[in-house]
C-alpha cells in the first residue's frame, strides 16, 4: 500500500564515463528498493512478510504473538517501518511487548481541528458481544491472579452468563438465545476469543486485556447495572473492578 522506487537500471552511462553498475554501488537505495520488487511496475519498500504483516493490521482489529506469530515476528523486527506506513494513513502503531500484542488507532490533528480521512469506522458491539466482553475480561483477570498463564471458558457458560443478565423486559427468549451464540461467534471472529482441540471450549486471547482496559471495563459494568438490577451481586463482586488504567490501558 506504500511507495519506494523501483528501477530497471538500464540507463545509458556512456556518456559520464561510468561502468553501467556503478550506480548501484553509488546508491545503496537503488539496490536495496529493485530487491523488493514482487511484481512488475511494484515501487513498495516494505520486504514481503513486512508488507503481509501491513495487510493483516489493517484488516483485523489486532495481531499477537497468540494468534499471529508470524506477522508478530516481521512486525517486531522492525516496527517502525509498519509505523511509518501507518502513519501516512492518518494512524497510529499500538504495541504492547508485554502482552505481544499491537493494533492500529486512528489520529487526531494536534491541537484539534478537522479530523483527518480515515479508512476506519466505528461499529458498536451488540448487547450480546458487550455482556460476553465483560464475562472474558473479568475471567481473565480472575484466572490471572489465581497464577494461571492461559484462560479457558466453555460455550455454555458465556451463554448461561449472558442469559443472566438479560433485562426483565427481555421476554423473547429464542431471539435472545440466537444473539448470544452469534455474540460467541462474533468474538472467535475478531480473535478476543480462539477454538481448542476440546468442542466448545475455547481459549482467551491476552488481546482482551488491551483491547478493554479497566477504565472501559467500569463503563461496561455501570452499563450492565442500568439495564439490570444495581444490586446484581454478580456485577459488583467482578475481578478488579476497582483498579484504575493509565490512557494507554495499562493496568496500575
Amino acid at each position: 500500500m506504500t511507495d519506494t522506487a523501483y528501477f530497471d537500471s538500464q540507463e545509458d552511462t556512456s556518456d559520464v564515463g561510468l561502468p553501467p553498475d556503478s550506480l548501484d554501488r553509488e546508491d545503496p537505495e537503488r539496490e536495496l528498493t529493485s530487491t523488493l520488487a514482487l511484481f512488475e511496475g511494484d515501487e513498495g519498500g516494505l520486504e514481503l512478510d513486512q508488507r503481509k504483516t501491513l495487510v493483516v493490521l489493517l484488516k483485523k482489529r489486532f495481531i499477537s504473538n497468540q494468534s499471529d506469530p508470524k506477522e508478530w515476528k516481521a512486525l517486531m523486527a522492525n516496527p517502525r517501518v509498519i509505523r511509518s506506513r501507518l502513519n501516512d494513513l492518518f494512524m497510529d502503531l499500538h504495541l504492547d511487548t508485554e502482552r505481544e500484542v499491537a493494533y492500529k488507532r486512528q489520529v487526531s490533528p494536534e491541537g484539534g481541528g478537522r479530523p483527518f480521512p480515515t479508512l476506519l469506522y466505528d461499529t458498536a458491539w451488540g448487547r450480546e458481544d458487550t455482556i460476553l466482553l465483560v464475562y472474558l475480561r473479568t475471567q481473565a483477570r480472575h484466572e490471572q491472579a489465581s497464577g494461571a498463564e492461559r484462560v479457558f471458558v466453555e460455550r455454555d457458560d458465556m451463554l448461561e452468563f449472558i442469559a443472566q443478565h438479560r433485562p426483565e423486559r427481555a421476554t423473547d427468549q429464542t431471539s435472545d438465545a440466537k444473539r448470544a451464540s452469534a455474540a460467541v461467534e462474533a468474538l472467535t471472529k475478531a480473535g478476543l476469543l480462539m477454538t481448542t482441540n476440546i468442542p466448545d471450549r475455547f481459549e482467551v486471547s491476552a488481546a482482551i486485556e488491551v483491547m478493554l482496559p479497566m477504565e472501559k471495563l467500569h463503563e461496561l459494568l455501570a452499563w450492565l447495572k442500568e439495564q439490570n438490577n444495581p444490586t446484581d451481586p454478580t456485577l459488583l463482586a467482578a475481578p478488579g473492578a476497582a483498579e484504575t488504567t493509565d490512557p494507554d490501558g495499562n493496568e496500575d
